[in-house]
Formats: structure tokens, sequence, C-alpha cells
């Protein structure tokens, strides 16, 4: 699979603080990835790397399969909106993102009409006559989102870009980043995991500037051959177990995973659903695999109790 992103064994140090140390990863051309990990994990400094804006120490790194960041081979094909976005509070929305466009080599009349665009999706077209200080902080991220849109840019890159959104904005910036997949790559750095389960398709997990796991969405969270389910009242002893042979149950109170290896999910859960019809058993929820929230915690669980002593 052709990749728009790949470091390999890539090291940078702020004096004797290690930011990232040895940290190897891939994103595939045309997914949305999330980049997950604690503060301090390295996320700033891999996209700082990315953009140009920090030069590593060791390793490799290949942007769009050109090798480490250039502005003459990757002018206009990388876009990066950083987590602090500091915009000119001087200047009206419309003017900023413009002058932005034009900047990407539209022409006049290609960068009004992705400026108008841009501000439909992110539900600003009523402030583009506002100065960026006369917006609300809500307001100046959308703005940076949309800045960070502009052109056609093969990568963007993308930290913490619904934070300090109301919920009904995230959903829409959620809506805004799905209809580019497979258009361009995204890489969304964000400590909600709820929010990039719901907008990711592949994952990449750092801790204290190493790779912790990377990889399709569905199989960082055991979608294949698991499922969870929630009853209004759990089953009589046995009776999902006899309907399903060669399904391993947990159960939890009224919730019970299931877990079969190697199955595939969607004829796991076509049996199980079946069985659930027959048994008359009341079913109040059934999820794939485990959340990306889970996973996560279950990861740094593991990685914590092999370090220590």
């Amino acid at each position: 699979m052709k990749e728009a992103l790949r470091f390999v064994g890539v090291e940078k140090r702020y004096g004797k603080a290690q930011a990232l140390a040895g940290l190897t990863f891939a994103v595939p051309t045309g997914a949305i990835c999330g980049l997950v990990g604690p503060n301090g994990a390295g996320k700033t400094t891999t996209f700082g790397i990315v953009g140009g804006a920090i030069f590593h120490d060791a390793g490799e790194v290949d942007i769009l399969g050109e090798g480490p960041f250039d502005r003459r081979r990757h002018g206009g094909r990388i876009a990066l909106l950083p987590q602090d976005c500091e915009l000119n509070p001087f200047t009206p929305v419309r003017q900023l993102l413009r002058h932005y466009a034009r900047l990407h080599g539209l022409s006049a009349a290609a960068a009004e009409r992705q400026v108008d665009g841009l501000l439909d999706e992110v539900e600003l077209r009523d402030r583009g006559g506002a100065r960026i200080s006369e917006l609300s902080h809500g307001m100046r991220r959308r703005v940076a989102v949309a800045q960070a849109l502009l052109g056609n840019s093969e990568l963007i890159l993308l930290d913490e870009p619904t934070a300090g959104l109301d919920p009904h904005l995230v959903a829409r910036m959620r809506e805004v980043f799905l209809r580019r997949r497979g258009r361009c790559t995204l890489v969304v750095s964000s400590h909600v995991l709820v929010e990039l389960e719901q907008t990711c398709d592949h994952v990449v997990v750092l801790e204290r500037g190493r790779l912790v796991r990377q990889g399709p969405l569905a199989e960082l969270i055991g979608a294949a051959g698991r499922l969870r389910a929630h009853f209004a009242r759990r089953p009589g002893p046995g009776l999902l177990e006899a309907a399903l042979p060669g399904v391993e149950l947990r159960w939890r109170d009224d919730a019970v995973e299931l877990i079969e290896a190697g199955a595939d999910v969607s004829d796991l859960t076509r049996r199980f659903l079946r069985a659930v019809a027959t048994l008359e058993l009341d079913l109040l929820s059934l999820q794939r695999g485990r959340s990306l929230e889970e996973a996560y915690l279950e990861d740094r669980a593991r990685a914590g109790a092999a370090a220590a002593p």
C-alpha cells in the first residue's frame, strides 16, 4: 500500500530531553489517521518535523514519496494546523482566507469559490466580514480549520482541530473531515478518542517518543471476531453459550463480550442475532470490538506492567 508519510527510526532531542526515540510508523495514502498519545508522547514534535518547522536528529522521514520536508518539493502539498494556532486579529475572515488561498496558487475566482465553500462547511458564511478579534474561540478555531483545508494539499495535519468546539460543531467538523477521505490524507491528533473512533480508519499510538501500536482502526479495537452486547437482563445460565458453540463468552453483569478467534465478524454478528431472536432475549446494544479508548488504556496498562521492575 502506498504511504503518504513514513518515519523510520526518527530521533529528536531538546537538550537532555528526548522527544522522539527511534520513532517508526507509516500512514497510508488517502487515510484519515488518528495520532494518539498522552502529553509529551511526541505528537507535536512529529507534526513539526513533517511541516519543516523542526529538524530531526537521526532517522528517515519520507513525505509523499519525496523524502523529508523541502519547500520546493512539498510547497502547497502539505497543510498544518498547530494546536495553538493564532490568526491575524485585525484581518477580516474572508480576506484572510482569500490571501492564504492565493498563496496556494489558486486564481482569484477559484480562491473566492473555495473560501465560500469552506465558510459554508464550517458554518461561518455570515461572519466572513468580521475581524478575527471579533470572533469567539470556537469561531477562530473553525477559521483555522478552514485555512488548513484551503488549496489542494495532499497531506493535512490537524492538531486538536475540535478543541473548544460545541458538541454540534464537533459533529459538523467530523463531517467535514470524512468528506475528504480518499481525496487526501489527514492526520488528526486528539485526546478525544471517542471522536477519533468515529472519524479515523487508521491509528498510530505513541508513548514517550516511541511507537506503541499502529494499524487499521478495526484491527486495533479488535473488531474482527469480537462483539460486545448489553442485555436488559442476563439470560439464564448456559442459554447463549449453548446457542453459540465455539464462541467464548465473558460476562460482566448484564453485558457480555463474545470472542471467536479468526471468525468473520459479520458471520458472528448474524449467528448472535439469530440466537437472540430464537431465545427471545432483550438486547439493548451491540458493538463490534472494544472502544478505541479501552484499547488505548489496555495498551498503556500492558506497557506499564512490562516496564515495572
